[in-house]
Order: structure tokens, then C-alpha cells, then sequence
């Protein structure tokens, strides 16, 4: 490891030549990935707006309907296991209420073909209940039955995925579109075998695969070839259970999600990622960037544990980046409850030698469709968003998060319940959006806060104060971030490898000039946040001698071997 002299060695001798032409100053960024420049709005689909009630299919299902099937609760409140009629045109006549906020891409559920009946097996829904499926519909998207068939529901005349995804882009908005690879639907546990639970089909509609309602340990790959895609053995709840093992899985899911990306898909977030292994995501992986070098995937490893979900983002394993659930687990703590400290946070950035190949390619998040939202006051969300669109990663909000919706609220009581266009409309009068749109905007246009090294200054109590720094092809722009959680105004005093220059404050319009050596004093008012820009190479030798120690130790060490 590089001792703290030498670096400081290398800081005064890059300090000495910074009168040397730009293209001899020293790169410093945390990702130079191009999807690290877009926060993510994540839409499930079925629950936004009903854009179009002609792609409703609200007499499907028969005996086992689909559309509309309310959960009670206490006190008046409803939850719903049937669709809702929200869809792609839905989305498209709201993209510039997304993109306004300051959003660059759009997250959508899983778009391929969902079973036509509500699931007759397993444990019957009730308000508040996990991982129970019985009356429950594939309006979610991840019960896919042919991962090459566009779902029924989403798409309206002259709109279906490729015209989707090509019109977003006219709007500004990347797509990124889910995607599971570890099960299908439902497949077992019915009384009475039901069409298409269980079954997958190809792209040209033949039957390939068939749990035959069938117990895992009682299906039999050897003699029967419509087993063979299975795993004999239980998973999630009744879903089938992929064989990751089976050549035919890879091929047939390689084929339909490269059909996707040739539609349009900009991204992938992968459902379940650590239910199959590395080995196959390796493979996976490699296949989808042959043909799209640098495709931006991320996963979900439903795991607090930062150095079981680091694994996936490894060279080796295939160079996925995941959903930051450790770090997501902290911001509860801390922005569901006043007076918490922000070194809780500090903890899980992991910006040396973590267990991230990347810790600044990692999709961070407060809440989303699988957990309960997130539980805090107005005052809570602001503080959540200004740290979520400063700090290192790229943001991802769930939608309705920008007003509060039904916050504190797990799946089946709430969780998931219609936005509606009512509710978009209104927004802009909600102060959790006004805020969010301020910070957000202000990300989408500073290079530093969305792929800027990342150095702690201060990180305690209702305080944090750190920089965000950008310097790569041209581009260089030193940020410093002050964040006040609190009920009142803070002052704050920073000369922590505070480099001299004129500082713009982001909000406001202000500006201060700072000398060598000296001090920036600043009030950030309750629960807000205060950036200031210098524009202009790092020459501080302390500061750069920090910053080269974050790029050459900012991965894990086994990370890309």
C-alpha cells in the first residue's frame, strides 16, 4: 500500500506542474460510466397511470379474474392483487413530469407475457401478508410465462416497447426494464392445474417447459424434457425455479433479453440476482455485452450484508453492479428518526478498499416495491433526498416517493396502491417534491455529484460536509457539500483540504472567495442543503494527495482480477 509521504510527495510534484498543459492534471472520478449521469425514477408499471382503459382486459381471467381485486384493511384502507390498468402510454404522458423533477432514466417492471388467470394456489393474500400468492395476478411483471412476448397490458395502437423506449428518449429519458432470469410464475401448489402457471414458452409460442403443477421434488428432468428447465427443489414461495446449471436456460434468456435491448432497453436492473450464481452471471453477462460493450446492469441481492452482495459487481463474476441495500438500510435508521447521527452513513459508503468493485456504479435507494416505504416526516424525506442526490451512487426514487405516498407501507398494505394522474397533477404543490426537484435538478447538471470522487469532511450528528470531485477529459469541478438534518440552522466552519478559488453556492446565487489556507463559513438552514462550486484542478497538495489515495483504493483489491 502506498504510504501517506509518498502521496504527499506525488501531491506536491503535481501541485509543482499544474502551470503544465490540462492534459497533464491528474484524473480523479469515482465512475466514468455514462448511466452514472441519469437518477433513476422507478415505475411499477401497472400501479402509475391507466393511460389507455382499452388495453384494460377487465373481463380477463374468467372464473379466476384479473383486473381489480381490492385487499381490505383497517380503518377503510385497501391494498389490490389485481391490475389497475397502468401502462406504457400512462408513463410516456408523464415523462416530462419525470424529467422535470430531474430524472434521466425510468425504471419499469418486468414487460413479458404474465399468466392470464389469478394464481389459485398457495397462502391466500390478507392485509399485510409476505410471500403469500393465492387470488394474485402477474400485474407486477415477474411471473413471466414467454420472456419474448410483449404483456397484453402495456402496450396501445402505435405504442408498444420499441416505439416506447424510442419516444422516452424524445423526451430525455433513458429505459431501464427488469428483468428475472431465476423464476417464472407460479408453478405449483393448485388445486386444479391452471394454463400457463408454471409453463414457459419461445418466441414462437411452443411450449418448452412444465411443472405440470407439480411439487419440485416430484418433477423428474431426467425422463420428462419439459422438466429439464427446472430445479427440483423449492425457491421462492411456489415460483419456479430455473435451472442455472441447464445450457438451454442461458440461451433462452440470453435471446429474449438481447431482443429487449434491440427494442430499445437502455439498462437492466436484474431481479433475484443471488439466487443464481456467480458463474452463470458471468456468462450472462459476457453474452449481453458482446454485442453491447459497457451495457449497465444492476442487480438485486436482498442482502444487508456488503460482502455477500459485492461479489456480483467483480470482474470476474460479471461486473454487475446491485442495489445498495446496506447503505439503503442505514438511511432508515437515520432518516426515520430525528436526532440520528449521520456517521451511520458514513460507515457504509465504503470508498476504500470495500467490498464494491465500485462503490460509486452502485444504485442507492431508501425504498422500493419489496419493503416497506420509507417511514419518515416530510422533513425526513427532504433530508433522505438531499443525501441520496449528493452522495456517491446513482439515485434511485420509487415512484410516489416524491410526495410521501403511503409511506411506512410493506406490500398487500399499500405499498404498491395506483398514483394516478390526479396525484401527479397535485404534486408540485407537495414540499417532499419541490425539494427533491431542487436537488435533483442541481445533480443533473453537476458533473461532481454524479461521478465525483467522494472525501468525508464532517460526519456527525445532524452534520455532513464532504467534497464531490470531477477532473477527467477536460472536465473539472470541485463540489462541497453541506447537509443540515436538523430542526434549525447550522454554521459551518470548513478548511479541511479547502482548496483557495472562488466558490459558487449552487442555491442562492452566492459566492465566497477563499484564500490560501483559509476558511469557508456557511449557515445551511434546517433540513437543507447548501453546494459550493469551484471550477478548477485540484492543486491543494493535501486535497489531491486525498483524492489519489480514493482512485487507487476505491475498488475491492480482488475486484477485477
Amino acid at each position: 500500500m502506498t504510504s501517506k509521504t509518498t502521496l504527499l510527495g506525488i501531491a506536491l510534484a503535481l501541485a509543482a506542474g499544474q502551470t503544465q498543459a490540462a492534459t497533464a492534471s491528474p484524473q480523479f472520478y469515482g465512475t466514468d460510466h455514462p448511466f452514472a449521469a441519469h437518477a433513476i425514477y422507478f415505475v411499477m408499471t401497472d400501479r402509475f397511470v391507466n393511460g389507455d382503459p382499452g388495453n384494460d382486459h377487465r373481463d380477463q381471467g374468467g372464473a379466476h379474474r384479473t383486473f381489480d381485486i381490492p385487499v381490505p384493511g383497517p380503518n377503510g384502507e385497501s391494498d389490490n392483487i389485481g391490475y389497475l390498468g397502468g401502462d406504457f402510454k400512462g408513463i410516456l404522458d408523464n415523462a416530462r413530469y419525470i424529467r422535470d423533477m430531474g430524472f434521466g432514466a425510468v425504471w419499469i417492471t418486468p414487460i413479458v407475457d404474465n399468466p392470464d388467470e389469478a394464481f389459485t394456489g398457495g397462502d391466500p393474500v390478507s392485509w399485510g401478508a409476505s410471500l403469500a400468492d393465492r387470488g394474485k395476478t402477474g400485474y407486477h411483471g415477474y411471473w413471466g410465462v414467454n420472456f419474448y412476448k410483449l404483456d397484453e397490458h402495456l402496450p396501445s395502437k402505435d405504442l408498444d416497447f420499441a416505439q416506447f423506449t424510442q419516444r422516452m428518449r424524445a423526451q430525455g429519458l433513458k429505459t431501464v426494464l427488469d428483468i428475472v432470469l431465476n423464476h417464472g410464475s407460479p408453478a405449483f401448489s393448485m388445486p386444479k392445474a391452471q394454463p400457463q402457471f408454471g409453463q414457459i414458452f419461445d418466441r414462437d409460442g411452443k411450449l418448452i417447459a412444465d411443472h405440470q403443477n407439480l411439487p419440485p421434488s416430484e418433477l423428474d428432468p431426467v425422463r420428462n424434457p419439459l422438466h429439464r428447465f427446472y430445479h427440483a427443489y423449492e425457491d421462492l414461495a411456489q415460483l419456479s425455479n430455473n435451472d442455472d446449471e441447464n445450457p438451454a436456460v442461458l440461451d433462452y434468456f440470453v435471446g429474449a433479453y438481447q431482443q429487449w435491448i434491440d427494442q430499445g432497453a437502455d439498462a437492466f436492473r436484474i431481479d433475484t440476482i443471488s439466487h443464481m450464481p456467480t458463474a452463470f452471471w458471468k456468462q450472462f453477462s459476457a453474452r449481453i455485452r458482446a454485442g453491447h460493450p459497457g451495457f449497465f446492469m444492476f442487480g438485486e441481492a436482498f442482502d444487508y450484508n456488503p460482502d455477500n452482495i459485492g461479489q456480483y459487481t467483480w470482474a470476474k463474476n460479471g461486473g454487475i453492479s446491485v442495489l445498495d441495500f446496506p447503505l439503503r438500510g442505514r438511511m432508515a435508521e437515520v432518516f426515520e428518526h430525528p436526532h440520528s447521527d449521520f456517521r451511520q452513513l458514513g460507515e457504509h459508503l465504503y470508498l476504500r478498499n470495500g467490498p464494491y468493485a465500485n462503490p460509486y456504479e452502485l444504485v442507492t435507494f431508501y425504498d422500493n416495491h419489496d419493503m416497506k416505504r420509507l417511514n419518515a416526516s416530510d422533513s425526513g424525506f427532504i433530508d433522505a433526498n438531499n443525501w441520496l442526490f449528493t452522495a456517491r451512487g446513482i439515485p434511485a426514487i420509487y415512484y410516489g416517493s416524491e410526495i410521501g405516498f403511503m409511506r411506512g407501507r410493506g406490500e398487500h398494505e399499500g405499498n404498491r396502491n395506483y398514483f394516478g394522474q390526479q396525484r401527479i397533477d397535485a404534486a408540485p404543490k407537495n414540499p417532499i417534491y419541490r425539494q427533491l426537484k431542487r436537488i435533483a435538478q442541481l445533480r443533473q447538471r453537476t458533473p461532481a455529484l454524479q461521478k465525483g470522487l467522494m472525501l468525508l469532511v464532517r460526519m456527525q450528528g445532524d452534520q455532513a460536509a464532504f467534497y464531490r470531485v470531477y477532473q477527467k477529459d477536460g472536465v473539472h469541478q470541485i463540489a462541497l457539500v453541506l447537509l443540515n438534518k436538523g430542526d434549525t440552522a447550522a454554521s459551518f466552519e470548513v478548511s479541511d483540504y479547502l482548496q483557495a478559488g472562488h466558490w459558487l453556492a449552487a442555491f442562492g446565487g452566492g459566492h465566497t472567495d477563499v484564500a490560501q489556507s483559509g476558511t469557508l463559513r456557511a449557515t445551511v438552514a434546517a433540513h437543507d442543503a447548501q453546494i459550493y462550486l469551484l471550477d478548477a484542478t485540484a492543486s491543494r497538495p493535501d486535497l489531491v494527495a486525498e483524492l489519489t489515495r480514493l482512485m487507487q483504493e476505491k475498488g475491492h483489491p480482488a475486484s477485477e482480477k
